[in-house]
């Protein structure tokens, strides 16, 4: 025996609960079981219905928008669809040398510098 005078080193109030547990357990009999029944479909509660509407009007919204857009980017305001730009060439041009130098155009004869004043 222990402290608590117990067998099994448990505590008084332990070994009270685990005998009503027991006893409890050794009641129930199959006669106080409820019968088997076959699991019933989930219940879809009003929350997801909401959720699921709302999900699939933005989705809606969202496609409405991108056609729109499309739209707006391919016709212009008359409702006739945009010219294509002309294709341009992958490599840039270069300009030709001329055979004849471009004559020189004189430049103003630079002034002649004034001396500054020292600096206190």
């Amino acid at each position: 025996m222990n402290e608590y005078g117990t067998r099994s080193g448990a505590a008084p109030v332990e070994e009270r609960l685990r005998a009503a547990l027991a006893a409890r357990a050794y009641a129930i009999g199959p006669a106080d079981l409820r019968p088997l029944s076959p699991p019933a479909a989930p219940v879809r509660s009003r929350r997801t219905r909401v959720r699921r509407v709302v999900v699939a009007g933005m989705t809606l919204a969202a496609v409405a928008a991108l056609v729109f857009l499309t739209l707006a980017l391919v016709t212009t305001r008359d409702g006739h669809p945009a010219p294509t730009p002309p294709a341009r060439s992958p490599h840039p041009r270069t300009a030709t040398p001329s055979p004849a130098p471009s004559p020189a155009t004189p430049s103003p004869a630079p002034s002649t510098p004034t001396p500054r004043a020292a600096r206190p």
